[in-house]
């Protein structure tokens, strides 16, 4: 599994395209050497015997780039040059090749749209005997693999772009000054070449993952619109092929797990943003190791890099001199994410396991399905892992599930999703590992102080007044003048005051 941020894999799965793409360019670009000095795509005769550097003229150079830039920009996906590589991600290329990967689908039928409908208003019902949370669907789909793809972007492009546009920055600001002077004048071309590289590699994994993913939330985040229960058919009919469970229970059990995460992400409205910024909060960490450029360049000739286009390509595409190295402050907050994933998923797994318990006799092994899948690397890893580094444990997310379970068995249900009024009631890393002094916590002193911050104020306000009423009564000189110590009818009041204000709080 790669472990990089899209875009520096050193290998993937059109590998063996692009490398027939580079040969064929190449003998393109060569096609011109019996006739005595090497032609490039533009006509410029670089090399040869009959090259004089003198009568180069320079303000050739930026047409040149800005032609091998247009060349770069579409080649490979089938586009119009510079459509969609305005950004760190060309994610027109990044469409396309997605689209491609999905071939053929098939067509959501009537009969399923209503199928998903039914499934989810069933499902629905028995979550509400489980949560607190009401029911946040307003309307049940039923999608395509290219529609969850079209409908998924505006998300994955939030969570691209802010990785991406941080590479892009850290390489432009971080190169040697002797590397900075020689690609000064390419930086453009390079600019639209880097968005490719990510968009190619974003299109791979969105292709494979749309026709893997059974609901709208199969990777923990909330690729719909909000209000909107999503099941894909298609993947689903495969998913239940070989398992020995009855369709229509799976096809529930599915509809339950979409209508739980839909209902927790309308009703914790800080959840969304939290886990878009904690990828953003990676992002701005990121920079690069560059130890490898100078050995890199040291061997390669400028002219040979403007002859040959795909030397360049070869030269940007390596991941050896731009990988990105990872902070501890990077680390926090893959971790942070990591966590919060994972208690999504736990709090999900319980829920629906709690509601369906009773109802549907397969709810046991399809939970254990689930986790297995996760296990194995599914969709979600995988596409973690190559957007941020990021692998999903299923040991995380089993004992966020436990967690959840033990705060249940310890309180009631409004206990335990009083959890979610606020992010800094929710457990972290450690709590997981050790969840009975988290439990304990949330037991003991409640959560409510967190829903009403004036009354934990008031409450402290109170405490302060009470210890300097107490000072008073023992004879200690007041830390205020307003002469209580000297008024036993004051301390009372202050003492009244206290109480009620503690009994509000």
């Amino acid at each position: 599994m790669n472990d990089l941020p899209f875009g520096f894999s050193p290998s993937g799965d059109g590998d063996d395209e692009r490398r027939a793409e580079n040969e064929r360019r190449k003998d393109q670009s060569g096609s011109g050497e019996s006739s005595g000095g090497t032609q490039n795509p533009f006509g410029f005769a670089l090399g040869g015997e009959g090259f004089d550097p003198s009568s180069f003229d320079p303000a050739q150079l930026g047409q040149m780039f800005s032609q091998l830039g247009s060349m770069f920009s579409g080649m490979g996906a089938g586009m119009t040059p510079g459509s969609g590589g305005g950004g760190p991600v060309n994610y027109q290329v990044a469409s396309n090749l997605a689209r491609q990967q999905i071939g053929n689908f098939t067509p959501v039928l009537d009969k399923e749209t209503n199928a998903v409908t039914d499934a989810v208003r069933l499902a629905e019902v028995w979550l509400d005997d489980v949560t607190t949370f009401p029911s946040g669907v307003r309307q049940s789909v039923a999608w395509t693999p290219v529609t969850w793809l079209e409908e998924s972007m505006p998300t994955w492009k939030r969570l691209c772009d802010p990785v991406a546009e941080q590479l892009s920055r850290t390489w432009e600001q971080n190169l040697p000054a002797e590397a900075a002077q020689f690609a000064g004048p390419m930086m453009g071309m390079l600019t639209q070449m880097s968005g490719m590289a990510f968009g190619t590699q974003l299109g791979q994994g969105l292709g494979q993952l749309a026709k893997e993913v059974l609901t709208s939330t199969d990777v923990g985040l909330p690729l719909a619109p909000e209000g909107v229960a999503v099941l894909l058919p298609e993947a689903i009919a495969k998913f239940a092929e070989g398992l020995e469970q009855p369709a229509q229970e799976i096809v529930v059990f599915l509809a339950a797990r979409e209508a739980a995460h839909v209902r927790l992400f309308s009703h914790v409205p800080w959840l969304r943003q939290r886990l878009l910024s904690t990828v953003e909060e990676y992002a701005r960490g990121i920079s690069i190791d560059f130890s490898g450029i100078a050995d890199m360049t040291s061997g390669v000739d400028p002219q040979e890099l403007l002859s040959n286009p795909a030397k360049l390509e070869e030269l940007i595409g390596s991941s050896a001199s731009f990988e990105p190295t990872t902070t501890p402050e990077q680390q926090a907050a893959l971790a942070r994410l990591e966590t919060l994933l994972a208690l999504i998923e736990g709090w999900v797994e319980q829920v629906v396991s709690t509601a369906l318990a009773d109802r549907i006799p397969s709810v046991g092994a399809l939970t254990e399905t689930m986790r297995r899948r996760r296990a194995s690397g599914g969709p979600a890893e995988q596409t973690f892992a190559t957007l941020v580094g990021l692998e999903l444990r299923p040991r995380k997310v089993r004992e966020a599930s436990a967690l959840w379970r033990q705060l249940l068995e310890a309180g009631d249900i409004a206990t335990r999703d009083g959890v979610w009024a606020h992010p800094d009631l929710m457990p972290d890393a450690e709590d997981l590992d050790n969840p009975a002094a988290f439990i304990d916590g949330v037991i003991g002193g409640g959560v409510s102080s967190f829903d009403d911050p004036i009354a934990q104020l008031e409450a402290t306000l109170a405490q302060e007044r009470a210890e300097k009423s107490a000072d008073g009564a023992d004879g200690r000189e007041p830390s205020d003048d307003s002469g209580a110590g000297d008024n036993p009818a004051g301390n009372d009041t202050d003492h009244e005051d206290g109480g009620r204000d503690g009994n509000s709080a």
